[in-house]
């Protein structure tokens, strides 16, 4: 068992990303009832175990539904397994001196990497609506924070088939480039099963003049339906091999995450070969498909 320790500040994302070796990070997001606190702690001494990501990141609830469980569990996750850890900030519900509140809490206790969102509007409102005293864009938050604290690492979000408001690809990287130009220092993108959306990604920014680093979103799928519903949320789509793969599994739970990881392995060794700058799993508080997928990596000798 890992004892509970002192930590001194994180190290800077943006530092760890200039050795030219591939990052590895995963993301958790906080529970919402006392088994759910149970399980991201069991995930999290799990993961340190058995791959010790370079960072971990823990995410903010719909609608900012659990903004203080953030802090507490990225707070308690950092201390206890010793991870350099990147809250989420979003912008839903907050004034500018919540804002300062929080970010000095996050400073105070020792982090200095944040992954900056607009946020999604809370369940029952159909469209986002800023606080009076907060802001309705995610560059303006990233600039606010850049301002006002410029010793963070702000990491922004990408999204390579689009973000779900966007009218058209050009308006959405110029919107991306709007972020990094405000103090963005990393670009991580949403989940994605198609390396090929990946790299017209990256072809598109680098055009566009954004020359940050750009960590690739993999998501190991261990529920089809679950994988459906996320896909619907964020507009990614499921490739036909993977849909037909998912869909030859049938019910068997085993059997669809088995397909997961084999999915994930390959799209990460493709982007690994063609220099990838970092590999962001999304864990949903899950460990099995990561420790797998990770093991698999090693033992072919596709990372350290």
């Amino acid at each position: 068992m890992l004892m509970y320790m002192s930590k001194k500040p994180d190290q800077r994302i943006s530092d760890k990303l200039t050795n030219g070796i591939p990052l590895f990070s995963v993301e958790f997001f906080p529970p919402k009832n006392e088994e759910g606190a149970r399980q991201i702690l069991r995930t999290a001494l799990k993961v340190k175990e058995q791959i010790d990501p370079d960072f971990v990141s823990i995410t903010y609830g719909a609608g900012g539904s659990t903004r203080e469980r953030t802090q507490e569990y990225a707070e308690l996750i950092r201390l206890i397994y010793n991870f350099d850890v990147m809250p989420h900030l979003t912008c839903v519900g907050h004034s500018r001196d919540e804002l300062r509140h929080t970010l000095d809490r996050f400073y105070e206790t020792g982090f200095r990497n944040i992954m900056t969102l607009r946020g999604d509007a809370p369940k029952g409102d159909a469209t986002f609506k800023p606080h009076p005293d907060g802001f309705q864009y995610a560059s303006e938050l990233v600039e606010f924070i850049k301002t006002n604290y410029p010793q963070f690492c702000l990491g922004v979000a990408g999204y390579p088939e689009n973000h779900p408001e966007s009218k058209d690809t050009p308006f959405d990287i110029r919107w991306l480039k709007h972020k990094v130009d405000r103090g963005g220092d990393f670009i991580t993108t949403q989940l994605f099963f198609n390396n090929a959306d990946y790299y017209a990604f990256v072809k598109r920014t680098r055009e566009a003049g954004i020359t940050v680093p750009i960590v690739a979103g993999i998501m190991p799928v261990v529920s089809s339906s679950q994988l459906r519903r996320f896909c619907t949320m964020c507009g990614s789509t499921i490739p036909s091999e993977l849909d037909a793969l998912l869909y030859s599994a049938g019910e068997s739970e085993s059997a669809v995450i088995q397909v997961g990881i084999d999915w994930a392995y390959r799209q990460v060794v493709e982007l690994v070969e063609n220099g990838v700058s970092g590999i962001h799993l999304y864990l949903l508080n899950r460990s099995h498909s990561a420790i797998e997928l990770i093991r698999k990596l090693r033992y072919n000798h596709i990372i350290g």
